[in-house]
């Protein structure tokens, strides 16, 4: 079989209130940003489906969708396959980010509500002591959590829309990196920018937006380069 089985994942897809076109989708991409699907690794439609106990149908449809966000690509004579990430994608991802979440904290600091800014505390606060317990995928995937908030908390559905693909590349490469990585500065950055928001400060909130997705660019290309394997495909 081409396409592995993860070890702790169900085969089949469960019952939610989601479509099962959308379930499917949803799966595989979990399945690419949690690694259980490595770049590189040829996916086979007949075979995903027979696993999924579904028809082929929606896993056609959950990889043209993968392939159009940046997650599978199409390679002559082997079809789809699990799309490499690099430090050159990451570049791509971190000019785009250091814009749209500069202008979510700036619209996050005008329109958050009493609730939501509940909500920004208590996810700092789970990420600030999974990372001085040493959790520190935990504290990754918190801190991603964090952003995402951040965007909706701006109040702009538009911007939710645009950000919803790129946070899941977000998750990808935070994965990827998340052995190496220290949770505890990325909480500090975090903190601060949740005090702008609280406080009102619109340009406070969006200049401390810009320099933490700056900052994050650089470490995390420190440590792309350090991965076995590192850079980008010929």
């Amino acid at each position: 079989m081409t396409t592995p089985r993860p070890a702790a994942r169900s085969t089949a897809i469960g019952d939610t209130h989601q479509s099962l076109r959308e379930r499917v989708y949803v799966e595989l991409r979990e399945r690419i940003i949690e690694g259980d699907y490595p770049a590189g690794l040829r996916l086979v439609e007949r075979e995903i489906a027979d696993e999924l106990r579904v028809s082929r149908v929606p896993v056609r449809e959950a990889m043209q969708r993968l392939e159009s966000e940046g997650f599978l690509s199409v390679q002559p004579r082997r079809g789809s396959v699990v799309a490499e990430f690099g430090p050159r994608d990451a570049e791509y991802l971190f000019d785009v980010r250091e814009n749209l979440e500069g202008l979510a904290a700036r619209l996050a600091a005008r329109h958050a509500t009493p609730a939501g800014l509940r909500d920004l505390e208590r996810l700092l606060a789970r990420a600030r002591r999974a990372a001085e317990s040493g959790r520190l995928r935990e504290a990754v995937s918190l801190n991603a959590d964090f952003h995402r908030h951040v965007v909706e908390l701006s109040g702009n559905p538009l911007l939710v829309d645009l950000m919803a693909p790129l946070d899941s590349r977000l998750r990808r490469l935070f994965r990827l990196t998340s052995a190496q990585a220290d949770g505890e500065p990325m909480c500090g950055a975090h903190e601060r920018l949740y005090e702008a928001v609280r406080d009102r400060d619109e340009d406070g909130a969006e200049a401390l937006a810009r320099a933490h997705v700056a900052d994050t660019r650089a470490s995390t290309q420190r440590l792309l380069a350090a991965l076995p394997d590192a850079g980008d495909p010929a």
